[in-house]
């Protein structure tokens, strides 16, 4: 089966993020046969560690985001077209097609880790039961984390926070708004400052990220009729690899000083960045691309807070991601097996 084959099988397994077991179990039965295969859940491991060779583990999630319009593999010209295929089954396909070639079989052991649930929150993420039930994939020499990336090695990631920011006012007729205080326009001003807010760049080793503060969504009102009492809106914080999580809320505190009330309902932290480390420079020097910064979020942040070394290095399109008529180049795939290989064997 070749890559592309193997893709167009995996876009047309529906797997939108709760519903993955249908693909899980079929990656489980295609290797169970050939390699030690362990089942968490809805997230399968393949392959195992042989004891004192090196061993490196690649990682990648099976869940899509829901349907938009058309969601089967096509082929269109050089592209692949279909749910997921740059986010991320196109990395999926390489590793499939890696195992499948039993490269470093001889040289070395590969593990392959297909875990469900990153397109939802954080907390749900599937990686996090199979990291907690199988720890040795932590001490892997490196892990490298198969998200789109653009052919780029992509080092690190933002962190992210989502955190309500409540303006609190007093409901009245909305004929004599003088008897109440509308919350809505009171989180005006506040929601101008962030309408001409810029992304503030920090450089890490001459990796630039962007800390990056948005407002994705605002409710208020509960009537035509009534002053809205109170106006809730999300703040999305994205902060680099420079502060910590507990940093990365002072921060956000600050900027949504004005508010009555913040709430934190969702985090994750950046991803740590490690410039020194040999097998880094390997792929890096075989990309021969440049390595670049992660300015979304991946989870080569939940592998490097438990102490891994991990990349991004996969063949999606980042903008591709999450779009009606997501695609991916045909060779893109290509291109990252034959550079994972080399760097394999």
């Amino acid at each position: 089966m070749t890559l592309l084959d193997s893709l167009i099988e995996i876009v047309n397994i529906p797997s939108v993020t709760r519903n993955e077991d249908e693909l899980c179990t079929w990656l489980e039965d295609r290797y169970a046969d050939r390699y030690p295969t362990v089942r968490i859940g809805n997230s399968v491991i393949v392959g195992a560690p042989d004891p004192g060779v090196e061993f490196i583990v690649l990682y990648g999630h099976t869940d899509t985001v829901p349907v938009q319009g058309e969601w089967k593999a096509r082929v269109d010209g050089d592209k692949l077209v279909g749910l997921g295929s740059s986010d991320m089954k196109a990395g999926l396909a390489v590793m499939m097609e890696l195992l499948d070639n039993g490269v470093r079989e001889e040289s070395g052991s590969l593990v392959c880790v297909f875990y469900d649930a990153e397109e939802g929150p954080a907390a749900g993420n599937g990686l996090e039961d199979v990291l907690n039930s199988a720890p040795w994939l932590i001490d892997a020499d490196l892990s490298i984390v198969l998200e789109p990336t653009n052919l780029d090695m992509e080092l690190g990631c933002n962190g992210v926070l989502n955190a309500d920011i409540i303006f609190k006012g007093s409901t009245s007729h909305s004929a004599r708004p003088w008897l109440g205080e509308n919350a809505v326009t009171k989180g005006g001003a506040w929601l101008a400052t962030m309408h001409e807010r810029e992304p503030e760049l920090v450089d890490i080793g001459g990796l630039e990220y962007r800390e990056v503060f948005s407002v994705t969504k605002a409710t208020g009102g509960i009537a035509n009729n009534i002053i809205p009492g109170e106006f809730v809106i999300n703040l999305n914080h994205r902060f680099p690899p420079i502060y910590s999580i507990e940093q990365a809320e002072e921060r956000l505190r600050e900027v949504a000083s004005a508010a009555d009330e913040i709430v934190i309902k969702d985090r994750a932290p950046s991803g740590s960045v490690d410039l020194d480390h040999e097998g880094v420079q390997r792929l890096d020097a075989l990309i021969g691309r440049g390595r670049m910064a992660k300015q979304g979020w991946t989870d080569v942040a939940r592998l490097t807070s438990r102490g891994a070394v991990a990349v991004n290095y996969g063949p999606g399109l980042v903008p591709q991601a999450h779009q009606v008529g997501e695609y991916v180049p045909i060779e893109n795939m290509n291109i990252v097996y034959r550079v994972l290989e080399q760097f394999l064997t």
